[in-house]
């Protein structure tokens, strides 16, 4: 026969990978740049972006310019599935001195909201060590509601005993 090769002897020759991983590893180091441009403010203005939250917000009252506010102990009987008939409940409103006489005026309507919201409560919910913090986030924003955004800045549980 013949001494020719054949095509399926030639195998073409492997192109090779090296454009690709060229390719990827810009993509990823490009990805990676704009990423911290954006994030760090180089581009697309993040100090307005900045600026423009912190007007939004109430200033935080720390140090020296605060005062606060006595709730009245609130105690709480429990409903049947719970092992303690009684919550007692005292907290410490903190908030900006012009304030302070406002607040201790609406204390009636922030005693009753959280009365009526510790009531409501599962004693499943009460009973979880956990959920003080979840407790505590959901009671300052009711009374953030009743006595106006900016006059109570935190809500300092002092007791918070089940027996």
């Amino acid at each position: 026969m013949s001494d020719t090769p054949t095509d399926e002897e030639e195998a073409p020759p492997k192109k090779s990978k090296l454009p690709l991983i060229i390719g990827l590893v810009l993509a990823l180091v490009g990805g990676g740049g704009g990423f911290y441009a954006t994030f760090s403010g180089m581009i697309l203005g993040g100090d307005d972006h900045v600026n423009d939250e912190k007007a939004e917000m109430p200033p935080a009252v720390t140090g020296p310019d605060v005062d606060y506010v006595a709730v009245d102990q609130l105690v709480i009987s429990m409903r049947a599935p719970s092992n303690a008939k009684h919550l007692v409940f005292r907290a410490h409103l903190e908030v900006a001195p012009a304030a302070k006489e406002e607040v201790e005026k609406l204390l009636p309507r922030v005693v009753d909201v959280l009365n009526s919201y510790l009531r409501a409560l599962e004693p499943a919910d009460l009973e979880d060590p956990s959920s003080l913090t979840r407790l505590r986030a959901q009671m300052l924003r009711r009374v953030q509601v009743v006595t106006g955004i900016g006059k109570v800045n935190d809500l300092l549980i002092m007791e918070f005993v089940l027996n």
